[in-house]
Order: structure tokens, then C-alpha cells, then sequence
């Protein structure tokens, strides 16, 4: 055989070599999420780290046109995981997805939502933990040697405006901008809003002449129509909390303003979080 063809067969073998070790090693800069532990034998393949960022995790039980979704911001985390191709034994996606609900049992998350089915391809878990005021997201799909993580740390708010400043901000602007959260799509207050609703209470308790208008806004996710019904709702859920805690209804009347007053860029997920607030206006 011909010397030059044999080190020109031999510098092909090397160079395969080569190229499948680099695909069986992480990609550049891929480090693991620090809650989890990797699959056995598997590697990052793609990743992707952003300051800040939204996900739609599904918080319903479904994985078809009925599924319910809730919108996370926050600093965002994306993971692709590969089985090392030197791995003769093929990881199924329900052991991929068996291996993380007990990952999830060992650090106390709760599984918001799942669909974990043999054979069904668009299988899912949405699970959240809660650590100090931090509460992170994680959304889990996994296909046969494959594995997909979308992680979102959303910031708990820390501190809550308190009535005082309420009162200096009506009485200087003649209105405030309040962050109230509600369940996603629907006029449900969420139960860390509840302290931001006992302020309001406590101004409108400590001022007996003060009146206010309760007005609903929200980005332009959806149609026109829908936003202003639901920022109508929304704001109704805020006076309905109110009265139901004694304040007179006399002294209250609420609105829904929809996608019209825009206060950001709704082009950008932050302005889009700014845009969805209530507004408690001076009368």
C-alpha cells in the first residue's frame, strides 16, 4: 500500500476521532445549572444566559390547545443535553423524566404541571422552588438521548410600599403605579399581592375623605378587546378585596383601560412588564 495513502488514512482516523470527542464534550462556555446534576454520560450542547428574559410555562396538566400557560420574567437559563455518542445504552425520555421528578422530590420543588407519557413526544414538567426571595421556574422536555431545560429566577419583591408613601405619591402626582399580580390570564389576585392590597386598605382606612379610582392596565398580548375586559375585571377584583375589608364602595370606582395608556415600549419584555399594573388615582 502506498505510504502516503496510508498516513493520509491514518490522519483521517485521528481527525474523526477528534471531532467526536469535541461533540462529546460541552459546549464552549456550558456550564451545569448549579440545582442539578446531569443526566449520567450526557453532555451540553447548546446553552443560552440572559439578564432578563420571559417564558410561557404551562401550569396546567395538558399538553394540548387547552394547556394554560403563566408568563415568568427574569434572569433566563436554557440547557440542551446530549447522550454522549460513545454510549451504547439509549436513555429513554421517561427516564430522562423519572431521574428529574426525583431530583425535584430532593430539593422540595413543587411540580406546578406535568404530562410524563411513553411515547408521547410533547411530555413536560413545570416545577418551582422557592428559596429565600427567590423563586425559580424550571421547565423540563426531554426525546430519546435528549433533554431540554428552560429555567427562569424570578426576584420576589422584598419590600412593600407602605401607605404613607401611597399618600405622598397621590397627593403629588394624583396617582401611584402598583405592581398587584394576578393569575394569568384571570382577574385573581395572587397571594403575594395580598400585602400590597392591605396597604391600600390601610391608607383608605386612615384617610376617610380620600376617594380613588382603581384602573386596570395591560400590555398588547392579545386583542384589543380582551385586554380591556380583562384589566375591567382586574380592577374590580382590587375593589371587590377593598370593600370586602370594610372600605365604604361609595368611596371607590374602578376601570379597565386595556392596551390604551402604554407607560413603556411594549416591543420589549420589560416595558411589557411595566405596562401590566394598576393604578390607584386620586378622585
Amino acid at each position: 500500500m502506498n505510504k502516503l495513502y496510508l498516513l493520509g488514512i491514518i490522519f483521517l482516523m485521528l481527525t474523526i476521532s477528534v471531532t467526536v470527542k469535541a461533540q462529546d464534550s460541552d459546549a464552549e462556555g456550558c456550564t451545569d445549572y448549579p440545582m442539578f446534576n446531569r443526566m449520567p454520560n450526557f453532555n451540553i450542547t447548546e446553552c443560552q444566559l440572559k439578564d432578563f428574559d420571559a417564558f410561557k410555562f404551562r401550569v396546567s396538566n395538558s399538553s394540548g390547545d387547552d394547556a394554560t400557560f403563566e408568563t415568568i420574567e427574569g434572569k433566563f437559563f436554557f440547557y440542551t443535553y446530549a447522550q454522549n455518542s460513545e454510549e451504547e445504552k439509549i436513555i429513554s425520555a421517561l427516564q430522562i423524566f423519572r431521574n428529574f421528578e426525583n431530583a425535584f422530590k430532593q430539593i422540595k420543588a413543587t411540580i406546578v404541571a406535568k404530562v410524563v407519557e411513553a411515547g408521547n413526544s410533547y411530555s413536560f414538567i413545570t416545577a418551582k422552588v422557592t428559596t429565600g426571595n427567590m423563586e425559580t421556574w424550571i421547565n423540563l422536555e426531554a426525546s430519546e438521548n435528549y433533554y431540554y431545560l428552560t429555567i427562569i429566577e424570578k426576584e420576589l419583591m422584598t419590600q412593600v410600599i407602605q401607605a404613607n408613601e401611597m399618600l405622598n405619591a397621590l397627593n403629588s402626582d394624583g396617582f401611584i403605579a402598583l405592581d398587584i399580580l394576578f393569575d394569568t390570564g384571570k382577574s385573581t389576585i395572587k397571594e403575594e399581592s395580598q400585602p400590597i392590597i392591605d396597604q391600600i386598605f390601610e391608607l383608605l382606612n386612615s384617610n376617610s375623605d380620600l376617594n380613588v379610582s382603581i384602573e386596570g392596565h395591560t400590555d398588547n398580548v392579545g386583542t384589543p378587546e380582551s385586554n380591556k375586559t380583562l384589566s375591567d375585571s382586574r380592577a374590580k377584583a382590587v375593589l371587590t378585596a377593598l370593600t370586602s375589608k370594610g372600605i365604604d364602595k361609595t368611596r371607590l370606582s374602578s376601570v379597565g383601560w386595556g392596551q390604551e395608556k402604554p407607560v413603556a415600549d411594549n416591543r420589549t419584555e420589560d416595558g411589557k412588564a411595566k405596562n401590566r399594573r394598576v393604578e390607584i388615582v386620586k378622585k
